[in-house]
Parts: C-alpha cells; sequence; structure tokens
C-alpha cells in the first residue's frame, strides 16, 4: 500500500462561514506522519483555544491506515465521523483536519451539525486543492571525482531531483519515485561498473 501513489492536499487550506449564529472554520494540512498530525492538531487547538470546540481528523499512510476522529464535545456522532468522512470519499491520505467552531447560541442539532462538519472541511479541501503524491525514496550516492560526471549526467537525463557536494569525494542526494528507483540504481551501477552503490531510505 505505501508504495502506490495516492491523493493529497497540495497545501494548506481554510475555509470560514456561519450557521445560524456559529462561526465555523475549517483548517486541513499534510502530515506525513502521526506525529506530524497530532502537531497539527495540537497547533490549531492553541491558536483557537478560545473556541467552543476544535474537532480533530486525519488519514496517514502507515501501515494499516491510521484514521482519528473526536467529536471534542460535541454531540456522539455530529462532528468527527462527518470530519472524517469528507477524508474518506475525497480518498485523500497523509491529511490533518480540524474544524473550529465558535457556538453562536442556538443549537443545531445532530443533522445540522454534520452537515457544517462535513462543509467545513470539503471548503477546506477544495481550498488547499488535491495533488497526486508518488511515494519517493531518497537515495544516497557518493563516487570519486572521475564518476562524479556520470552519475550527473544520469540523474539529469531522468529528470529526478538531488542535491550534489563536492569535498573529496562526490556526494548525491537524491528524491526518486519508490517505482522507480530499483531501475536507477541499476542503471547508476552498470554505467560506473558498480562503483557508483546508492543507499536508500523511504520518504512517504
Amino acid at each position: 500500500m505505501t508504495n502506490e501513489a495516492y491523493d493529497t492536499v497540495a497545501g494548506r487550506g481554510e475555509a470560514a462561514f456561519e450557521v445560524r449564529g456559529s462561526e465555523f472554520i475549517g483548517h486541513v494540512r499534510p502530515a506525513h506522519t502521526v506525529e506530524d498530525a497530532e502537531t497539527g492538531v495540537n497547533a490549531i487547538s492553541e491558536e483557537y483555544a478560545d473556541a467552543t470546540h476544535n474537532v480533530p481528523a486525519y488519514r496517514v499512510r502507515v501501515d494499516p491506515l491510521r484514521e482519528y476522529a473526536s467529536d471534542d464535545a460535541e454531540p456522539t456522532g455530529s462532528a468527527g465521523k462527518p470530519a472524517l468522512n469528507v477524508l474518506q470519499q475525497r480518498d485523500i491520505e497523509n491529511v490533518v483536519a480540524v474544524v473550529t467552531r465558535y457556538y453562536g447560541g442556538t443549537n443545531l442539532g445532530v443533522g445540522g451539525l454534520a452537515r457544517a462538519y462535513s462543509r467545513a472541511v470539503k471548503d477546506a479541501v477544495d481550498d488547499a486543492g488535491v495533488v497526486t503524491e508518488r511515494p519517493r525514496e531518497t537515495l544516497s550516492i557518493t563516487v570519486d571525482y572521475d564518476d562524479s560526471g556520470t552519475v550527473r549526467g544520469i540523474l539529469e537525463s531522468t529528470g529526478v531531483e538531488f542535491d550534489a557536494t563536492y569535498e573529496e569525494q562526490v556526494s548525491f542526494d537524491v528524491r526518486v519515485p519508490v517505482a522507480d528507483a530499483h531501475a536507477l540504481r541499476e542503471r547508476l551501477a552498470n554505467a560506473t561498473s558498480g562503483r557508483a552503490v546508492a543507499d536508500c531510505s523511504s520518504d512517504n
């Protein structure tokens, strides 16, 4: 699962509206780990500490997929689940959403709350935009100067992102889609008679 392409938010998004006096503010942001998601929830909750509710929901690509939602003292099933449902229906992952509510004095009922919390997440996702991500690996390659031109030429022709550091030897840090990493490693090894060996680490 974690090596497949997936949809996520392109960046941070926000949307605000009022329903019968209550103000709702939807926030979404990318989150690559559960820790990222929890940090995002805490940051919004602190920024809007004076709000009546800060309702969190997130979906993070770990094995298995980690999903979480809380009603944050709203009636059971009226807030967290509708917020999470939007993320599930849009099939976006590595995302955290928080909906802030300032109570306006009129009870909205479970149905009204569910609609408002859903809308806040939908509008915030629309504001952020959705992109398809391909999980990447970071390859670390260190070669002598004699091989550095060959390695650089292959990396440039492949169109991958990389940084090069020229010291006693030349080090390349390369970000490559997981699906393409094996072929690139083989190509580099073949072109340098096995001298360009790539150590890799996952970066979902």
